[in-house]
């Protein structure tokens, strides 16, 4: 553990500029919103979008949410999966907010396989700036028993906002980050998820398609499972759609499926391929291990059950009623299958709305 970087960290969370904050939020009054926003849906400090078109979908939801926080909204993205340049970190000490945006970047171990990644000088220069980043509907990365260690605990209480309330997309997080010493947190669901507060869910077919849409996971595969998977939908509908959200999907799903008689039609990787078929009008029902393609389909009144391979799942499922399975329980997934069903999502609107509602006097003329 590097300990010069634990004394620096100490330093700036113990010497916050909390008056100057406390001032430049009760009478800041632009009517322009300078907002930046730590952002899954980069691949790096180019701007290319995320090979992993999950993170736009994110993304895309993230933006919605802020555009209707600051209507008149300059917004600066900057990556989470690379090192960003220095000139972006001292352009994000100039916003007025900083927001990170919906994904799994937290975890007990923050100095191991970062996910949000910051130098050490890069750490000192967002300190010093009047708005620290506030948590939009992020996520824990994994299921950790053991609680933050104490490097997590210094990067997280050193880094995030002790001023506004955390969003995060789960009990499972907000536990994790109460744990930490974090307090100022609430569950709002991931953002990805807030239309289901006003949704007709009469809308979402309770009955079987004649066709099929599936997404599996390059980077979480079980050959075995999935390949099982496959046959049975094959043998349940008509055609079988598939859309590669990861930059290996297509390949791994063309290995397992390589002799299963399959009526299989292949979309390309992009968000504008997955788009055209939810818009296109052609009724199917959605099977597979990707959530936010999962819940996009949802929100597009598709008949739909998530596979659950991680805590994401499967902790969204227990707060929302999301419909999802375990990856192994074909019994259920045959019963979704031929059952007519009916969905209903119970998203926290108490939570939601109380977590905007910090914003609300800033958008004032």
């Amino acid at each position: 553990m590097d300990s010069t970087r634990i004394v620096i960290l100490f330093y700036l969370q113990y010497f916050q500029f909390s008056p100057y904050l406390y001032i430049h939020l009760i009478f800041f009054k632009e009517k322009i919103v300078k907002v930046c926003l730590f952002d899954p849906g980069l691949e790096n400090n180019n701007g290319n979008p995320s090979a992993n078109l999950g993170d736009l979908i994110i993304q895309e939801a993230v933006t919605r949410e802020l555009q209707n926080l600051f209507p008149q909204l300059d917004l600066l993205r900057i990556t989470t999966h690379s090192l960003p340049t220095d000139a972006k970190i001292i352009e994000a000490r100039n916003c007025q907010f900083a927001f990170v945006g919906g994904t799994n970047l937290l975890s007990s171990q923050m100095g191991k396989g970062r996910q949000w990644k910051f130098s050490l000088k890069q750490q000192i220069l967002l300190n010093k700036s009047l708005i620290k980043p506030t948590l939009l509907g992020v996520g824990w990365r994994t299921y950790q028993n053991e609680p933050p260690d104490f490097y997590s605990r210094v990067i997280l209480k050193t880094l995030l906002s002790n001023k506004i309330i955390h969003s995060v997309r789960d009990n499972y997080t907000k536990n994790k980050l109460n744990s930490a010493g974090i307090k100022n947190v609430l569950n709002t669901g991931c953002p990805t998820m807030w239309p289901f507060t006003e949704f007709n869910y009469d809308e979402i077919p309770q009955t079987k398609a004649e066709n099929a849409l599936v997404m599996l996971t390059d980077y979480s595969p079980n050959p075995e499972l999935d390949r099982k998977l496959l046959e049975l939908v094959a043998n349940k509908y008509e055609t079988i759609f598939v859309w590669p959200q990861g930059r290996g999907d297509k390949q791994y799903i063309l290995n397992i499926a390589a002799d299963i008689p399959i009526n299989m039609t292949m979309l390309e990787h992009s968000y504008e391929s997955f788009k055209d078929l939810l818009k296109s009008g052609i009724a199917f029902d959605y099977i597979g291990t990707r959530l936010h393609g999962g819940i996009k389909c949802l929100l597009s009144k598709k008949r739909s059950l998530i596979v659950a391979i991680d805590n994401r799942g499967k902790e969204i499922a227990k707060d929302t009623n999301l419909p999802t399975c375990e990856r192994d329980d074909f019994y259920r997934i045959t019963q979704w299958i031929e059952t007519a069903s009916k969905v209903e999502i119970k998203m926290p609107q108490d939570a939601i709305d109380k977590w905007k509602s910090q914003f609300s006097k800033f958008t004032k003329d």
